[in-house]
């Protein structure tokens, strides 16, 4: 059997003295969706920040197609293949849509593949097309989210991390996103989806993992975690 494309093992990490994961065993494989899912606290932020570089490991290891990432810079996270779309979005104010996107390429030599990768994000999301000169910072929720994903995606990554897809945003503006990760997924990128919305999240992913208290609950295709009662109560309620 491959290789996961996407690896962490016995990963601990917390704030000072506060340990927030305990032991976290995740993997992604090419071509999946794997969703993460647990309620507020539960240590979901905190496990995308550890692998993005924004927080120290205190243990563990993260790995990328056989490449070693625990305790690397962000810069080097982005540079081994992650992108991470955070909660919030986290846009550049007083630039544009453009601009914000083309930051998710800065680490890029800047040629005729960013152009291309511009355009195609452009082509996925029409939205952001039509206001490529307005401030980020001036567009709707789900613009901004577009935004923010598509900014991902000019990195090129191997795996693209989005925290809260649907956080204050109305359904049909999930619907789309929703769409949308479907066709990024189809295009070769793996994702893994951080989300409250469990169905949301089931209905998307191919497989995902229930965190709760820092530690790896429940791991099991979208499907059988749909039925699993003690996630159905938790999470989904009664049918």
């Amino acid at each position: 059997m491959s290789e996961p494309l996407f690896q962490v093992k016995q990963l601990e990490a917390g704030y000072g003295e506060i340990r927030v994961l305990w032991g976290i065993d995740l993997e992604v494989n090419q071509g999946e969706i794997v969703c993460l899912i647990g309620s507020n606290g539960a240590g979901k932020t905190t496990l995308l920040r550890t692998v993005s570089g924004l927080l120290q490991p205190t243990a563990g290891s993260i790995n990328v197609e056989g490449q070693q990432l625990a305790g690397a810079s962000s810069r080097q996270v982005l540079t081994g293949g992650i992108a991470h779309v955070p909660e919030g979005r986290r846009l550049f104010r007083t630039m544009t849509v453009r601009d914000n996107l083309m930051m998710g390429a800065y680490l890029r030599k800047k040629d005729r593949s960013v152009v291309d990768d511009l355009d195609r994000v452009m082509t996925m999301f029409p939205r952001l097309a039509e206001r490529a000169h307005q401030d980020a910072s001036t567009l709707s929720g789900g613009e901004q989210q577009m935004c923010a994903i598509g900014r991902g995606i000019m990195s090129r990554p191997k795996l693209l991390m989005i925290d809260e897809l649907s956080l204050g945003l109305a359904p049909r503006a999930v619907e789309l996103l929703s769409e949308s990760l479907i066709e990024i997924n189809n295009s070769g990128i793996a994702i893994l989806l951080v989300e409250q919305d469990v169905m949301t999240a089931l209905d998307l992913a191919h497989r995902g993992y229930v965190i709760d208290r820092g530690k790896i609950s429940f791991a099991a295709t979208s499907e059988e975690l749909r039925q699993e009662p003690a996630v159905r109560e938790a999470y989904i309620g009664a049918a």
